[in-house]
């Protein structure tokens, strides 16, 4: 699926899945070799494969849904 990278006024880090009508918090981000693991505030563990660090917002990328 496709999400939306962004950061709000607040300076979190926020992540929108327009399929869903979902934006959400990102609570936790978990670094794996080049791929990371972000944690959402609703539970759902989004991969993410070929991230940068720090993230770059705002941009779209594709993710894979794990819980």
């Amino acid at each position: 699926m496709k999400v939306m990278l962004h950061t709000d006024r607040a300076g979190k880090l926020m992540a929108y899945v327009a399929k869903k009508d979902l934006e959400q918090e990102v609570i936790k981000q978990t670094q794996t070799d080049d791929d990371q693991i972000l944690t959402l505030a609703n539970g759902w563990d989004l991969f993410i494969a070929g991230l940068s660090h720090p993230i770059q917002t705002p941009q779209t990328v594709r993710a894979r849904r794990l819980t």
